[in-house]
C-alpha cells in the first residue's frame, strides 16, 4: 500500500457512518478517494460475530457515546453487512479505490475473500484473537493490526502468528482505543519503537479530532493515518462525533505531505538554493590601506558580509604576512595578495 503524496498512507475509516445505506457507503467511499484518501477501510461483521444477544449488565453500554443500548442493539445498527461486500468492492475496484476491511469472525473473512479483499485490518479489540489472527494471515495478504490496549505480549504473540505464516507486509498502528480519543493519553513514540522492535512498518489509528497528533506521528516516522471519515458530522453516524469530514481529511493529506517534504534526509544537507545564499554569509574584508611590504595585522581587518573574501577561520594564514601589492581599504581579503 503506498500514498499518493509524500506521507504517510491515509486511509479514512467508514465504520458505520453509512447509516444503513449502501448507496451512502458508496458515496462516502468516493468522497474520500476523491478528497484524497491513498485508501477506504470498512468493517464486515454481524451483530452475532461480535457479542450475544443478552440483558445481562455486561452486555449492556453505559455512559459516553452510545450509552443506553446494548452492545447487540449497537453492533445491529452500525454493521456493514455481509451481502454489501461483493457490490462495494467491485465498485471500488471499477474506480481504482483501494479498499480493504477489518473481519470479526472467519465467516466475515470467506466473505471478504469471495470479494476479493486485498488487505486485512485486525482491530484494537480483537488483537487477543489468536485463531482470528491465524486465520486472517493464512490467507496470504498484507496485514495491518491495531495495538490500542494491548501489551507488548499480546503484541509479540499476534506479530509472531502473522510472520509465521510468512506475511512480510505488516503494519502496526498505535492506536489511542477511546472515542473520541484523549491527545494527551497517547504515547505516540510508541510509533518508532513499534517499528524498531517489530521491523515492520507502524503508524496511527487516531480517533482524536484534527489534525496535530497525526502531524506529530507523521514528524517521528508514522507510515499511515487511520481516521475515521464522513461527509459531514451533522448528518449523523454512529461514529460522527469522532469522525473527519471533507475538509478535515483534505486539511490532514495537505499537513502530512508538508510535514514529509519537509522532514528531508538524516543527514546535514544544502540545498541549490542554499549554496546560492551562501554568497550573503561573513568574509574578511581590508578596513585600511596597506603598501606593498607592510605587515598585515588584525587592526586592518573586519569579518562583515557578504563572503567575496577570505572565509573568516583562514585568517591566521594571512595575519603576520607581507602585502606582495598595494591594497585599498574596503576590498575582500585574498590570501594570494600575501607571502
Amino acid at each position: 500500500m503506498e500514498a499518493k503524496h509524500k506521507g504517510p498512507v491515509i486511509v479514512a475509516e467508514l465504520s458505520g457512518n453509512h447509516n444503513g445505506s449502501i448507496d451512502r457507503a458508496i458515496e462516502l467511499m468516493e468522497l474520500a478517494h476523491d478528497t484524497g484518501a491513498d485508501a477506504v477501510k470498512i468493517q464486515t461483521y454481524t451483530e452475532d460475530s461480535l457479542t450475544l444477544d443478552s440483558d445481562r449488565p455486561e452486555f449492556q453500554l453505559k455512559g459516553g457515546l452510545w450509552g443506553g443500548q446494548s452492545y447487540y442493539e449497537l453492533y445491529k445498527k452500525a454493521k456493514t453487512p455481509r451481502e454489501w461486500m461483493k457490490p462495494l468492492f467491485a465498485h471500488a475496484k471499477a474506480h481504482g479505490i483501494l479498499l480493504f476491511s477489518s473481519p470479526f469472525a472467519k465467516e466475515d473473512v470467506d466473505c471478504l475473500e469471495q470479494a476479493g479483499c486485498p488487505i486485512y485490518k485486525i482491530a484494537s479489540y480483537e488483537l487477543n484473537d489468536t485463531g482470528l489472527i491465524d486465520y486472517v494471515a493464512s490467507k496470504g495478504k498484507p496485514m495491518v493490526m491495531s495495538t490500542g490496549l494491548a501489551n507488548e505480549e499480546e503484541i509479540d504473540r499476534a506479530v509472531k502468528i502473522v510472520r509465521d505464516r510468512g506475511i512480510s507486509d505488516l503494519t502496526l498502528l498505535h492506536c489511542e482505543s477511546r472515542y473520541p480519543a484523549i491527545p494527551e493519553l497517547f504515547n505516540l513514540n510508541s510509533i518508532p519503537y513499534l517499528k524498531d522492535r517489530y521491523n515492520c512498518k507502524a503508524g496511527l489509528s487516531n480517533h482524536a479530532l484534527g489534525d496535530v497528533l497525526d502531524i506529530a506521528a507523521t514528524a517521528i516516522g508514522a507510515d499511515m493515518i487511520e481516521k475515521h471519515f464522513t461527509d459531514d458530522r451533522a448528518n449523523g453516524g454512529v461514529d460522527c462525533a469522532f469522525s473527519m469530514d471533507v475538509s478535515d481529511l483534505k486539511k490532514l493529506v495537505e499537513d502530512c505531505t508538508i510535514v514529509s517534504l519537509a522532514l528531508g534526509v538524516k543527514e546535514v544537507h544544502l540545498h541549490d538554493e542554499d549554496i546560492a545564499e551562501r554568497g550573503g554569509r561573513r568574509s574578511i574584508y581590508l578596513v585600511k590601506e596597506i603598501k606593498k611590504g607592510e605587515i598585515l595585522t588584525d587592526k586592518m581587518v573586519k569579518s562583515v558580509r557578504p563572503a567575496l573574501g577570505l572565509e573568516p577561520y583562514r585568517l591566521e594564514e594571512v595575519l603576520g604576512k607581507k602585502a606582495k601589492v598595494d591594497l585599498p581599504s574596503g576590498i575582500p581579503l585574498r590570501s594570494e595578495d600575501f607571502e
